[in-house]
Parts: C-alpha cells; structure tokens; sequence
C-alpha cells in the first residue's frame, strides 16, 4: 500500500517573493490537492544573516492571497512541526553526527573564496553551466580532501566548513516529473558540497534532506533551477539510507528580456501586483507546469 501524499511549499525569506514562486507553490498545492494528499508550509529561515522576519510574514501573506491553503505550517501548527528551520537544528546536529560516523563528510578550512580563486587560477575547474542556476560553485580539487577518517573525532562540527566526499565519476540518476531522465555526474557536474558552514549553520542542501525525511515528504515541488542540487540530495539520501521522495521541478518564470526572476526584481514581486490591482487569476492565466505537457507525470528517483 503506497503512502499517502504529502507535499510542502518551503519559502526562504531572504526577500519578497516574485511570480515564479507563486507559479511553484501553485504548482505544488494543485498537485497535492488532485492526490487528496497533505500539504505543508515550511519557512526556511536557516541562515539569520539573510533572512528576516518580516519576509516571512510577507511570504505567508503573499501565499495566503493566491489562495494556497496548507494543511500544517508555522501559522497553524501540526504534528510534522516545528515549521520553521531555525528551530530545527538537533535534527540537522543528529544527521551531521550519522553523516560523520560513516566517514561521508569530513571537515576542511578552505573556504569558498579559496576554491573560487583556485578555479581562477586554473588550479579547479568549475562545473558545466546552466542557465537556470543562480551560480556555479567551482569542484572542490580531490587533492584538497583530508584523509579518510581525518578530523572526525569532533564532537560537533565546530568552526570548520564540513564538506560531502562524493564518489568520483558515479552517475546520479532520477526521473524527474516534468523534465524526465536527469543525470548527474559526481566530480564532473558538482563536486564536494558543504554540509555545515563554519559559522555554524547547515547548508541548505543538508537542512531540506533532513526535513523533508523528518516530515515524511513524498514528492518535492520546486524550481528548475534546484535540479543538479536534487542530485547531490540524493547522495545524502543514500548515505542516511532514506528512500528519496519524488521530484517534480518547474520550469523558471522570465521576465521580458529573457532573465530569470529574482528576489530583487521588485515589480515582479507578488505584492507589487496586489499592490497595483491585479488578481491572483489574472497573473496566472496562462497554463501552469502541469498543464503544459509534461514529459513524465509520475517521479520515481535512484542514486
């Protein structure tokens, strides 16, 4: 007997949220609501620096107005909470701690400026480029990895940058719900990842494996530009020895020029169109991802 359906809606509030985001989590409520399934809202507040309250009140608005409703959230509770991800740092310590002891993650003082200036330099080679990704961080260098077993004495992860050891040349392979076949490269399409920064917070890659498993997820609705991050997920997935949910990432909303949205893009932001009028139907007129064809309608993920 299959599990029943529980999808989530995960904002991160490091800004007003724009079209696209109102497109995915659109996406994501439909999907769940045709399954008769569960929805969650989970504010992902991890990073203090970044982040600020009133983005997620502003988020909760903006979501509430598309007339999203969800099923358990910071706003009203629920058994799979807390909902917000700066409340949740002991599930992501007891992962960090399970990563450890199988030798997946080790700890390094290099620092992202270190591996940008070795690509620089010609010493690391950075990544194939996407068009839909915000950035590419370069391969971290293998010859800059610790011995095996090196440094994993540490009772917590202290003021170290701790990285994922991916196994070289292995193909990551999933089948995504709208793009279909994806595969992966390790070492050549994404190299080490952080998992927890030295300023001692959990990268995002470690946080929403860890959340998504803790709140019993079954498929996860996203962006286009999150597919190579699904890969590196599912490294983690493996190493906890987790079953991966399903994935289904949406193609990215535009502007007129052709460039993906951005936080900063304030007349794109959803309350610059409720400021000025507008009606959720009215953004959303054209067709959604799922009305568009899609390649597959049913996700299924390996590693």
């Amino acid at each position: 007997m299959s599990s029943p359906y529980i999808g989530r809606v995960a904002p991160t509030p490091t800004g007003y949220l724009h079209r696209g985001h109102g497109q995915t989590f659109i996406v994501a409520w439909k999907r769940a609501q045709k399954r008769g399934g569960e929805l969650l809202y989970r504010d992902e507040d991890l990073d203090p620096q970044r982040c600020r309250p009133e983005f997620s009140e502003a988020a909760l608005e903006d979501i509430r107005w598309l007339g999203i409703e969800w099923d358990q959230g910071p706003d009203i509770g629920g058994p799979r909470g807390p909902f917000r991800q700066s409340e949740r740092k002991k599930h992501y310590l007891k992962a960090w701690e399970k990563l450890k002891a199988s030798g997946f993650i080790y700890p390094t003082t290099r620092s992202r400026k270190e591996l940008t200036n070795a690509a620089q330099a010609g010493l690391a080679q950075y990544a194939p480029p996407d068009e839909d990704e915000q950035d590419g961080e370069p391969i971290f260098p293998p010859a800059w990895r610790p011995e095996p077993g090196a440094g994993l004495e540490a009772d917590e992860p202290g003021n170290m940058n701790w990285r994922m050891r991916v196994p070289d040349g292995l193909a990551v392979k999933f089948v995504d719900g709208y793009f279909g076949a994806r595969s992966y490269v390790a070492g050549r399409d994404f190299g080490d990842f952080l998992i927890w920064r030295r300023d001692g917070i959990p990268s995002y890659e470690l946080a929403v494996v860890v959340d998504d498993i803790e709140m019993g997820v079954t498929e996860v609705v996203r962006g286009a530009d999150l597919l190579r991050s699904t890969a590196r997920q599912l490294l983690i997935y493996l190493a906890l020895q987790t079953k991966p949910p399903a994935f289904f990432h949406c193609p990215l909303v535009r502007d007129s020029a052709g460039n993906r949205l951005a936080k900063r893009s304030e007349s794109e932001a959803l309350r610059s169109f409720r400021e000025k009028g507008f009606t959720p139907k009215e953004i959303y007129a054209r067709k959604r991802p799922e009305e568009s064809s899609p390649q597959v309608t049913e996700t299924a993920s390996e590693a």
